[in-house]
């Protein structure tokens, strides 16, 4: 995996989109931001019976790579929308 300073946000952007449509295939999902922080809005009937933490769970495991080490593209994640298709 390329470091921090090797990904463009663009690049950095695609990854977390891939990443998490790995985990949740059939989800809906948004990525913005950049500088290191970013907000995740995900639609996913995956999602139904989960609370919150175990959403959140779901989608940082697929980005946690992104998020390790000092030179890591994603620093922060400053807002995640995790729903159901119904909610």
């Amino acid at each position: 995996m390329s470091h921090a300073t090797r990904l463009s946000e663009a690049d950095t952007l695609a990854a977390m989109r891939t990443r998490i449509a790995e985990v949740l295939p059939e989800a809906e999902i948004a990525v913005r931001g950049g500088g290191g922080h970013f907000e995740i809005d995900v639609v996913s009937a995956a999602f139904d019976g989960l609370n919150t933490l175990k959403r959140q769970r779901l989608v940082y495991s697929a980005i946690k790579e992104l998020m390790a080490g000092d030179d890591a593209p994603v620093h922060a994640v400053d807002r995640m929308r995790l729903s159901t298709p119904q909610a």
